[in-house]
């Protein structure tokens, strides 16, 4: 099967690159670092108002009515950019409220600043947000929290410690929505993963033909150049499992558990692998405040830990597989 994308969805990547990339860089990621007070960018209004947040809304509640794979190519251009809110955040609340209408037409308008919390570790984009969506004894609640802010090692991931009230019940028996929407969450966040590693990978590319040793590009030596083919095959490997996710995503739901997983799994490890090379190829001067490799660093080692790590992804393939070769 052909997983490579046509033309609306290279059209749909060029416009939010455009985007993203006029409002969230490097410098603003280094600035909310340095400030909390700057904020990350380009912002949960400002995405909201793009259109490209809001993709997986149904156009009767004023979203985009694409689909998962639509949100998946914006989502690698966010990654490239280190641009907050994460839209995976977006994608399980589209997931999670698609059977209430007014709370996704808030969603979709701006007007609800919704965050998913997990009953494990901080939340993703806590901070800034004023309804949170949770699973309690099997049911899914919608309403306040009291957000604790964590010390940031990447303040564009927003996380916060949430406290909730007895919130209102807006499904239940929601387990297997949940799941559901986790696995979306999954495909999302690896995707920006992708985008992420792939611009690391140039970096060390560009770095690696210019800087000169002995006489020669440093890009030159197999040291070097293996690192960064490795980190090359890694990328175009997650590739494939982002686009294979989210097209199960929206044609296959049987195959979605195994893809998700495999997709968050192969992030973890290919973004931790693509943050650490760029670093030892710039030698000294990566291993600096000054230089903007410990921006992606931080990223890889906060995102490895979202929505599950890679060892629990990795068993949970594991486990898929066996089941379905029993």
């Amino acid at each position: 099967m052909n997983f490579d994308l046509d033309q609306e969805h290279r059209d749909l990547a060029a416009a939010a690159a455009e985007f993203l990339s006029s409002s969230a860089s490097q410098a603003s990621a280094r600035a909310a670092l340095d400030d909390r007070s700057a904020g990350i960018k380009p912002g949960r209004a400002e995405l909201v108002k793009s259109g490209f947040a809001t993709i997986t809304i149904p156009e009767s509640a004023g979203g985009g009515g694409g689909s998962v794979l639509h949100l998946a190519v914006v989502a690698e251009q966010a990654g490239r950019v280190l641009a907050g809110p994460s839209p995976a955040g977006f994608a399980r609340a589209a997931v999670l409220l698609a059977g209430d209408p007014e709370r996704l037409a808030g969603l979709a308008d701006g007007s609800l600043a919704v965050a998913v919390a997990d009953d494990t570790g901080p939340v993703l984009d806590a901070i800034g947000a004023d309804t949170f969506l949770a699973l309690h004894d099997g049911a899914l609640t919608c309403g306040p929290g009291q957000v604790t802010a964590r010390e940031p090692i990447d303040a564009t991931r927003s996380l916060g410690d949430v406290t909730l009230g007895g919130n209102p019940t807006v499904v239940r028996d929601a387990a297997a929505l949940w799941q559901r929407a986790e696995r979306v969450g999954r495909t999302i966040l690896a995707a920006e993963s992708l985008g992420t590693a792939a611009r690391i990978l140039e970096i060390g590319v560009a770095y690696a033909k210019d800087r000169h040793a002995f006489g020669r590009p440093i890009g030159s030596y197999q040291a070097i150049k293996h690192m960064l083919v490795d980190v090359y095959v890694a990328v175009e490997q997650l590739r494939s499992l982002v686009w294979w996710a989210a097209w199960a995503a929206d044609h296959s739901p049987a195959e979605l558990p195994l893809a998700a997983a495999a997709a968050k799994a192969a992030a973890a490890t290919t973004l931790e692998q693509a943050a650490e090379t760029v670093i030892q190829v710039h030698g000294g001067i990566g291993f600096t405040w000054e230089h903007d490799a410990h921006l992606y660093w931080r990223r890889a080692k906060v995102d490895r830990f979202l929505l599950g790590d890679d060892i629990a992804a990795f068993d949970e393939v594991a486990r898929l597989a066996m089941e379905q070769a029993a």
